[in-house]
């Protein structure tokens, strides 16, 4: 069973956040807090750090 985590920085009213957790096979696995038995989308781990690089660098705001 995945352990799921979400940012410090999520409200606790548990709305728009999403929550992220290291799946079987190594894939990182992020999901819609609000709809936790919705769907998964699962990432590499170099795809996803480059994904999170990017956000910390600003490149989507």
């Amino acid at each position: 069973m995945a352990e799921w985590r979400r940012s410090s920085y999520s409200g606790g009213s548990g709305g728009n956040c999403v929550e992220v957790a290291s799946s079987l096979g190594g894939y990182i696995a992020v999901r819609d807090s609000r709809v936790p038995a919705g769907a998964v989308l699962y990432f590499p781990p170099r795809e996803w750090r480059v994904f999170l690089n990017r956000v910390k660098a600003g490149d989507f705001d």
